[in-house]
């Protein structure tokens, strides 16, 4: 119980951390409040009140990335043009997803503080456009997991062909550590997967599938990509700390 409790605190100190337990309850609230709006009239009250606990949760984190910026850009400065990078795709692929979250930023500040009433601006096209960004961001990071798979792949068969050369055990040390690796792209690219359904039906209404999702869908896509963001930060921390 007691281990359960500091594993908590520990995520909820961090900004990262808390970011994702609030979005992971955001996503959570909707999907159950989006169930139960469609139910009977008592399940529907607690469906709504859900729902708007949603809503709040959401405005939370949109206010909290007013501070991403600086970070951000000391992220993409430190990347710069990837030239530490050995393959050119991933370099850029990385280098554009790192242009489309940089302008996602101020475009979603903009949007918000125009339904703040902070600037007379129709806030419909900035929120168009950092959804539209976001949803870029997310396909190119698809695009960039697909490849380091990929590599990932013909890694393990170069290793393959020079197996007899290695010991047994470093080879199957290395080929676990291949397959893990595949494994976090392969989650990430389902976590995407589910944001980017979110992105399209948050686009204005005639592409594609916009806006015809209901709640619960929703809840549930984001739920799935928050509890897989969750699993990969305690991954992450683990394996950093074993």
């Amino acid at each position: 119980m007691n281990d359960s409790l500091d594993v908590m605190v520990n995520v909820l100190e961090t900004y990262r951390g808390r970011d994702k337990v609030i979005r992971t309850l955001c996503y959570g609230s909707q999907l159950v409040g989006g169930f139960l709006s469609q139910k009977t009239a008592g399940s529907s009250d607690i469906g709504k009140s859900l729902l708007l606990f949603s809503a709040q949760l959401s405005h939370c984190r949109t206010v909290l990335r007013l501070f991403d910026d600086l970070s951000m850009f000391a992220y993409s400065r430190s990347y710069g043009l990837g030239t530490t990078e050995s393959d050119p795709g991933l370099r850029w692929l990385s280098v554009l997803t790192n242009v489309a979250d940089q302008l996602y930023y101020p475009c979603e500040h903009v949007a918000w503080a125009a339904d703040a009433q902070l600037i007379r601006v129709k806030s419909d096209r900035w929120w168009t456009l950092s959804t539209l960004l976001w949803g870029a961001s997310l396909l190119l990071g698809v695009l960039r997991s697909l490849r380091v798979i990929l590599l990932l792949r013909r890694r393990l068969k170069k290793s393959e062909r020079t197996r007899q050369m290695d010991s047994g055990e470093a080879h199957v040390n290395h080929r676990s550590e291949i397959q893990h690796q595949v494994q976090a792209e392969v989650l990430s690219i389902l976590s995407s997967m589910a944001d980017l359904g979110n992105a399209i039906h948050w686009m204005p209404a005639g592409f594609l599938w916009a806006g015809r999702f209901p709640n619960w869908l929703v809840g549930l896509l984001g739920t799935t990509s928050s509890l897989i963001g969750l699993y990969q930060m305690h991954w992450s921390e683990g394996g950093a700390t074993d």
